[in-house]
């Protein structure tokens, strides 16, 4: 047991305003998990103490589990993060160790019979329709937790189900660990210059600073030797630049297949995960574990299917014009592939053919785009739609590395609202690659410091970019840019929420098919004349690009007109494919809906054959045999799309010039989207926004796949 000298001296275990991220170590982890996690002290304690005097009241139930839920998730997030960014085998260590022990409570506090009787006595009382929405919200989630988490079952099924879920968390942990460790392990050195040919001075000088960071001294972007890694920064611009295609197909199917053989291999992970949700599942009195995911989404498992089926007909003729149009070009180039493009040919020969339509590559935006403009421009566009200022305040908190930025949001009145962290370059060595935002902190009532009436959010947004080279600040991608945006629309929900009840506060609560619409709401946006304006401007110049493109057709109500840079019209070739292959949506979808649907662990299809299947009708060209490095739910991105497009075509009805109807959208989008939390149901929140249920339209205009109406 810790003495209370090591007790009071863990930084997890202190009172502050932003989490001591500088001094947290793999030694504090293990006392710090005790005292959230066991019988030994407080939070237990607590428990016990709140199961004894509880009464359906919010002074007697609500308010305490706060504060015992937000104990727990305050220091497990803080050693979460520092495991996603920080990774080290004695933190890993640790955390295995309590792992059981923070499972455990959990589990118990799910399974509380006082707690849940006295939210069902509340949902039951003739006073439940005085209560206000979010409160309504608050409660029937409750609920709905509590009986996810098996609190219906009989001891023995409990028991198994316990068992269940222990694993389940450990299995993942593995599995994670195992993706991050592949991805270290592959390096790929270059000693001979014409092996590398095509590829860019930026991803030459990134080559060389991996080389001089593994002890290679002399290596310089120009000589080499250069080091090749499966990070993103890295291992994009061998897919669109190598000409050596005996080097994109290596660096592809290492990408394609990490942690999928070995002592890294994942398989057998992957399906004993599928095994024990299928398991769960049936405890809990369902057919199959997409029933039970669905049942906290918007979308039911019969809706999400035959959103899939229609995005997948209305893309798959496209996509075949797209190859088709994809091998003429490659055949004119004299290319001895042309007739047998797969997967590690797609972006090279689609960077080629952007270069031949539209004179520009994706090399030479990343001048333009500068991590300090696009952030500049960011916010400058944040100040239109929503009101809001961003202020620096490096030094106010402190960060787990020296790049973490850490920033203010402040209302028109110059108050602090919310602040934020900003995590933008890939370590390959220590972060999980990726990018994500998550709460530090929740906006909440109840946690309120004493003086203040509220505690004000904190956020956290992470990114795996293209970090500086030399005395450059980091060039980005356009992609990048997008996901930049991406994060910080993520962000923007949690912080600008002004819901006060903790437990519904910003994205809690919001079920997970519609927590995506803020986030693809803001990369539309990347697209807008004006942002794009205020963001691609030349790092040393200043100068915009200066060349001159046709608006597309099919995407005129906001591409970009004038002398500019990289405009939507760009996509408007191979949209259909990348929609159904190249950033994966559609296929990882349909393979996550079959694996939660109808595999059969240990039957006679295994998890490839799931994958292989589905790949016949969702992928134009013939699938490469691997398996997928995430177990993720995609499906929830594809109703997110529907939204965060129909939220756009609201900007788009008024007019994107029209400054003074963008911003009192946006201040429309700020006071249902952004403010109202997990307090009222998305769709009546989409509705309150758009007047209108959601539809599918703009989603399939924006993509090309529905001719726009006049």
């Amino acid at each position: 047991m810790a003495s209370e000298d090591s007790l009071s001296s863990n930084p997890l275990l202190q009172n502050f305003e932003f989490p001591p991220f500088d001094v947290v170590d793999a030694h504090h982890v293990r006392p710090g998990s005790v005292l959230c996690c066991t019988s030994s002290y407080e939070s237990e304690a607590e428990l016990e103490q709140l199961e004894k005097t509880v009464e359906p009241s919010w002074p007697k139930l609500v308010e305490p589990l706060e504060k015992i839920i937000d104990r727990l998730t305050v220091v497990w997030g803080m050693i979460n993060h520092l495991k996603a960014v920080k990774d080290t085998p004695e933190l890993r260590a640790a955390i295995e160790e309590v792992q059981p022990e923070k499972v455990k409570f959990q589990l118990r506090l799910g399974q509380s019979k006082p707690i849940y009787n006295a939210f069902k006595s509340i949902r039951e009382s003739p006073d439940w329709n005085t209560l206000i929405e979010a409160r309504q919200r608050l409660v029937e989630a409750q609920i709905k937790e509590t009986v996810l988490s098996g609190i219906a079952l009989e001891d023995d099924k409990r028991e198994e189900f316990n068992k269940i879920e222990q694993e389940l968390e450990k299995l993942s942990h593995k599995f994670s660990e195992n993706v991050l460790d592949a991805t270290k392990k592959f390096e790929k050195l270059i000693t001979d210059k014409k092996d590398i040919e095509g590829l860019p001075p930026s991803a030459l000088g990134l080559f060389a600073q991996a080389a001089v960071s593994k002890g290679h001294e002399n290596a310089t972007a120009d000589a080499g030797p250069w080091l090749i890694t499966l990070d993103a920064p890295s291992y994009l611009p061998v897919m669109q630049h190598a000409k050596n295609r005996a080097l994109r197909e290596e660096v592809y199917r290492a990408y394609l297949s990490r942690a999928s053989s070995g002592e890294l291999d994942n398989t057998a992970i992957i399906d004993q995960i599928l095994k024990l949700r299928l398991e769960k599942a049936k405890l809990l009195g369902y057919r199959n574990y997409a029933e039970v995911s669905m049942a906290t989404k918007m979308a039911t498992v019969e809706t999400a299917d035959e959103l899939l089926e229609k995005l997948r007909s209305a893309s798959w003729a496209p996509a075949v014009q797209d190859i088709e149009d994809l091998k003429s070009f490659a055949k004119d180039q004299g290319a001895a592939e042309a007739d047998s493009l797969t997967h590690w040919d797609i972006t090279f020969w689609s960077e080629r053919l952007r270069e031949s339509k539209y004179d520009i590559n994706e090399e030479e935006l990343r001048p333009y785009f500068s991590l300090p403009k696009v952030m500049d421009g960011l916010f400058g566009l944040a100040k239109t739609l929503f009101g809001i200022d961003v202020a620096p305040a490096d030094g106010v908190a402190p960060v787990w590395n020296s790049d973490v930025r850490f920033y203010c949001i402040k209302d028109s009145s110059g108050n602090p609202t919310a602040y934020f962290y900003f995590d933008p370059y890939s370590r390959p060595s220590e972060k999980r690659d990726g990018a994500w935002m998550d709460e530090v902190v929740s906006r909440s009532r109840v946690m309120a410091q004493k003086g203040s009436s509220v505690r004000l959010p904190v956020a956290q947004m992470v990114c795996n970019q293209t970090p500086p080279v030399g005395d450059k600040p980091s060039l980005m991608t356009f992609r990048e840019v997008e996901t930049v945006f991406h994060e910080f629309g993520h962000a923007l929900q949690h912080m600008l929420t002004k819901e006060d009840e903790g437990l519904v506060a910003g994205i809690r609560n919001i079920e997970w098919d519609a927590v995506e619409l803020p986030s693809q709401f803001m990369e539309n946006w990347c697209y807008h004349r004006e942002t794009l304006m205020s963001i691609a401007k030349h790092y040393q110049t200043g100068k915009l690009f200066l060349k001159m493109y046709t608006r597309s057709s099919l995407l005129q109500e906001h591409s970009v007109q004038g002398p500019l840079v990289f405009v939507r019209s760009g996509q408007s070739y191979q949209i259909a494919y990348v929609h159904m292959y190249h950033r994966g949506s559609l296929k990882f979808a349909t393979v996550d809906l079959e694996l939660h649907t109808k595999y059969v662990p240990g039957g006679a299809e295994s998890i490839y054959d799931v994958d292989q299947r589905v790949s016949m009708k969702t992928q134009v060209i013939p699938p490469f045999l691997r398996i997928d490095s995430s177990v993720a739910s995609a499906i929830y991105l594809q109703w997110a799309e529907v939204l965060s497009a129909d939220a756009f075509s609201a900007f788009e009805d008024v007019g994107l010039d029209d400054v003074k109807a963008v911003q009192e959208t946006g201040q429309r989008f700020r006071n249902t989207v952004l403010a109202l939390g997990g307090g009222k149901a998305p769709l009546q929140v989409f509705v309150e926004f758009r007047g209108r249920e959601p539809s599918p339209e703009p989603l399939l205009r924006h993509n090309g796949l529905l001719v726009a109406t006049a």
